[in-house]
């Protein structure tokens, strides 16, 4: 423990931070996998390595161990002495990706309404469910979608199953983008917030076959809205 030496004399201990630090290569990845999902790197993009330490001012180390990352899940395509390619995705890419999900979180939905949950851990669904009824009010799409995501990586994390909870975050992440370039394209999702509601019921009222019925067909019809657009719009390969 660092100390320090007072305006009177008196010498103070000073408290190291216990915080983890984050590394270059952390940062890196993270920065770079905000930039794809949020379509600032589009399907198709391409960097060298050199190009893309300059863009994220970094060197080319923690770069390329980002990019390898990013290649691990399926995001980018890393090619040696032409750096990498942010991969697209196809209809059929989402029509798997939604199939998954849809499985895993009604899983989780009836996972966690078969465990004990606190007050606290309720509200906290309610509070992102009221979140998007409030971005509904106001027609901001992209503070629904935040929290609309918030919502299901929260009912996910519910179940108690580490292995569920990381699968489920891949596969979100996979249809993040997706689902941003084609926000605006979609109806007010008022029906989406009234299936959310009643999930947190019957995980409240400790319901498992209820919630995991409701949540099964709210992802169904999500991934065949999203199917339909990509397809009405010509977006076949992203």
């Amino acid at each position: 423990m660092a100390a320090t030496k007072t305006a009177t004399g008196v010498v103070k201990a000073k408290k190291k931070s216990n915080a983890p630090k984050v590394s270059y290569a952390d940062k890196a990845y993270a920065d770079l996998k905000r930039r794809i999902l949020e379509n600032e790197l589009p399907a198709g993009h391409q960097l060298m390595e050199g190009e893309l330490a300059e863009l994220l001012d970094i060197s080319r180390t923690p770069a390329r161990e980002a990019m390898m990352r990013l290649e691990a899940e399926g995001l980018v395509e890393v090619r040696p002495r032409h750096g990498m390619k942010v991969k697209p995705i196809s209809i059929s890419d989402m029509t798997e990706i939604y199939a998954l999900l849809t499985g895993l979180e009604s899983t989780a939905a009836w996972q966690a309404a078969k465990r004990d949950h606190t007050n606290e851990e309720i509200k906290l669904l309610r509070d992102s469910v009221k979140k998007m009824d409030e971005a509904l009010k106001a027609q901001d799409l992209k503070a629904w979608a935040n929290a609309d995501e918030h919502f299901h990586r929260l009912l996910v994390s519910m179940s108690g199953n580490q292995r569920l909870i990381e699968l489920v975050d891949r596969f979100i992440d996979q249809s993040h983008r997706v689902r941003m370039l084609t926000l605006r394209l979609r109806p007010m999702p008022a029906q989406s917030n009234q299936d959310h509601a009643q999930v947190v019921a019957a995980i409240e009222a400790k319901d498992a076959d209820k919630a995991r019925r409701i949540h099964r067909i709210h992802r169904e019809n999500a991934g065949k809205l999203l199917v339909e657009l990509l397809e009405s719009h010509g977006l076949t390969q992203l």
